[in-house]
């Protein structure tokens, strides 16, 4: 971080948050709001004479709350910039007659109580979202005594105990007593892996870094006891099962099971009831203290950054990337980039290959100073449009703008727009085309495909990413499935306009196929969520006009699922033998009498 601040290139912008980002790749826009420090960091030296005379204690963060601070204060030891800020909620007050104490002692005036925050705007060309994680707070689980028992710690409170800068020097003592403790356990799995509380992911970190902590115990106190309860030990990093092997052979105990209660003693000491797995009989076990080694959760900022910026999750709650393994460091918008933790938990080796990983992702696409985007972009009608909103509304890259009250077109910003054709699909005016994807285009190959024998076949919209992908993974493959089945490929899903499937319906066609990639996996964020809709509202229509339901099909499959598009075209080719032809001249005829194959 020294280096951060010390580059000429690079704008550190510190006790700072995002308020807004708008914009495209290449050109966004950034509103920061710098929160005031209230103290001019340019002049202040960290001389530290304000925090001595300061009447106001309360809890260190930085050491969780293990030690005190200052009103005034330091955050952290290497903090950037070198200078001391007041929390002004904690701060009695800047009228001399309350208190002003520090103002008082500081010889080269660096206080002024009269700073306010500041609202920033900052014009970027790509983003790398950092977030990093926050430690899951055990105090839900009872059954583990945390904040009812002061010898019961989380890891994260221990690493700064058995740290050098830490509270106590690195003297592991007991919080009750000061004493050095005798025995010591730790637990496994806090708040990750349970579907009863916490989180199901695996934090990826708490296994060595309880590895770490007995193995820096027993350097410095051999005799300690260390017991480890676990579900089991995941050392899959390079060198880790080496250290896993070095700890078990210091002496310390690894147990497989889980507490189920602790109970505190008189004497500050703990008593754990154990079910052992190994031999399935419960085990007490007296212990001077109990670390939890506690998994870890999304930053509490990734929601409010992933609504401002259109970004996905996944169930656990990080940002999902674009492909988890083409594009790993790559957020499904183009131009913001994932780096550490923010994408998922992983170690401060992994978070730094990553971190590189999106600087030169972010390089690659900034280094010519021009962006090259694809033709596959919406283009406005603009003596169609009504300003009705509808298109700004399902878009997922924002990529539309309407004045609703002005009834002014639509207008697309063709460099944030990713071409993935929702907007032309859902827009009840037929005032949007698909370049490439044109209405024309598709209609004419329905027609196309069912000017002859339309009853043998079965017209099947896919997915450019996902779907025409594990159509063509089966090809490869050599899977056999019917030959009934006549592929249409659109970017997205979300492309298939309401007026297609009619005009299959309206042609002959027995059985209709809508697919695209899985929900929460779509290669245009939301998109296939507006083509279940869109879908589920065709599917009402057609039991309204006498047309069975179920004769048009919606199935996800993904790039790597040729066994799955397989089966989905023999169950498709099941169905189609199923539809007599008096039914699909009926529907025929039903649909020429409504003009359902006209938009």
């Amino acid at each position: 971080m020294t280096d951060v601040g010390r580059h000429p290139r690079i704008k550190l912008h510190t006790l700072s948050e995002v308020v807004d980002v708008k914009g495209y790749v290449g050109n966004f826009d950034v509103k920061i709001r710098k929160k005031a420090r209230y103290v001019v960091e340019k002049e202040c030296t960290a001389c530290g004479e304000c925090a001595r005379v300061c009447p106001v204690v309360r809890p260190d963060e930085f050491n969780s709350g293990l030690s005190s601070r200052k009103a005034v204060y330091s955050p952290f030891p290497q903090a950037v910039p070198s200078a001391y800020a007041i929390n002004i909620n904690e701060c009695l007050g800047h009228n001399p007659a309350v208190c002003s104490k520090c103002a008082e002692a500081c010889e080269k005036g660096c206080i002024n109580f009269h700073m306010s925050d500041e609202e920033l705007e900052e014009k970027v060309g790509t983003i790398v979202v950092a977030t990093g994680i926050e430690p899951y707070d055990p105090t839900e689980l009872d059954e583990y005594g945390y904040t009812r028992f002061q010898n019961v710690l989380t890891s994260v409170e221990f690493e700064r105990l058995i740290n050098a800068g830490g509270p106590t020097k690195g003297e592991v003592v007991r919080p009750t007593d000061m004493r050095r403790p005798r025995s010591i356990g730790f637990v496994q799995c806090v708040g990750s892996r349970s579907a009863r509380k916490g989180s199901t992911h695996c934090s990826n970190v708490c296994c060595m870094n309880t590895v770490k902590s007995t193995l820096v115990l027993k350097e410095h106190h051999p005799d300690t006891e260390v017991k480890v309860f676990y579900i089991d030990i995941r050392a899959y990093g390079k060198g880790f099962e080496d250290l896993y092997i070095r700890s078990r052979r210091t002496g310390v105990h690894y147990l497989r099971g889980l507490p189920g209660n602790v109970e505190e003693k008189p004497d500050g000491g703990l008593r754990v009831a154990v079910e052992n797995a190994a031999t399935g009989s419960i085990e007490f076990h007296d212990l001077d203290m109990l670390v939890l080694a506690v998994g870890v959760e999304p930053a509490k900022s990734t929601r409010k950054l992933q609504e401002m910026m259109g970004l996905q999750l996944t169930p656990d709650g990080f940002f999902l990337e674009a492909h988890p393994k083409l594009l790993p460091v790559d957020a499904a918008t183009r131009g913001i980039f994932y780096a550490g933790c923010a994408e998922g938990p992983k170690d401060i080796k992994d978070s730094v290959t990553q971190a590189s990983a999106a600087a030169a992702r972010a390089i690659r696409l900034m280094h010519t100073g021009e962006i090259q985007t694809e033709p596959i972009t919406s283009e406005i009608v603009a003596e169609h449009c009504r300003s009705c909103g509808k298109c700004v509304e399902v878009c997922p890259y924002h990529a539309i703008t309407v004045d609703v009250k002005k009834k002014t077109p639509a207008v697309v910003n063709t460099a944030a727009c990713a071409g993935c054709g929702t907007c032309a699909a859902e827009c009840p005016f037929g005032a949007i085309t698909m370049n490439h994807f044109t209405d024309a285009q598709i209609t004419e190959q329905i027609d196309v495909m069912l000017a002859e024998n339309p009853q043998e076949k079965i017209p099947a919209f896919a997915c450019n990413w996902c779907s025409y992908a594990g159509a063509d993974y089966a090809g490869v493959s050599r899977l056999q499935y019917p030959a009934s089945a006549r592929l249409i490929r659109t970017m997205c899903s979300g492309r298939v306009d309401e007026s297609f499937v009619w005009r299959a319906f309206a042609r002959g066609a027995p059985v209709v196929l809508v697919s695209g990639c899985h929900i929460g996996d779509c290669h245009y964020i939301n998109a296939n969520h507006w083509t279940e809709k869109r879908v589920e509202k065709i599917r009402k229509k057609m039991a309204k006009l006498g047309v069975r339901p179920e004769r048009l099909q919606l199935e996800w499959i993904s790039a790597a699922e040729g066994i799955r598009f397989s089966r989905t075209m023999e169950q498709l080719e099941t169905l189609r033998r199923g539809v007599t032809a008096d039914e699909i001249a009926e529907t025929v005829e039903v649909l020429a009498k409504m003009g359902k194959e006209a938009r």
